[in-house]
């Protein structure tokens, strides 16, 4: 049995975090669940955390997910960030691999989210 993580969701879709928060609730309850409808806002939640997971959107008002994944990258090399996105475009995908991001395409589904989460729990 693991210990208990802490995942923040980043994303400016109340519905997609709401998705993403009720997936991993299920697969995981004692789970501490964050959300960030931002980039800016995850940079603060995350200092303020220490996330065990980042999951991340790319196409945000403001800050965009790409721009605050790399920011987090360079703070916490080590925790594992991945993109949830529908921007699936060679670029995005690049972009992401050269940063060392994991890539999910939406929609978000269960079982998405387990192959994500299963990352954490195998260690």
């Amino acid at each position: 049995m693991t210990s208990p993580k802490t995942i923040l969701i980043v994303d400016d879709s109340r519905v997609s975090r709401m998705m993403a928060r009720n997936y991993i609730g299920l697969l995981h309850a004692d789970w501490n669940i964050e959300e960030a409808g931002s980039g800016e806002e995850a940079l603060l939640k995350a200092r303020s955390l220490s996330p065990d997971l980042i999951l991340m959107d790319v196409n945000m008002p403001g800050m965009g997910g790409m721009a605050a994944a790399e920011q987090l990258r360079q703070e916490w090399p080590a925790v594992p960030i991945s993109l949830l996105t529908a921007n699936v475009q060679t670029a995005t995908r690049e972009r992401a691999a050269a940063l060392g991001l994991g890539f999910v395409e939406k929609p978000i589904t269960e079982a998405r989210i387990a192959t994500l989460l299963a990352t954490l729990t195998a260690a």
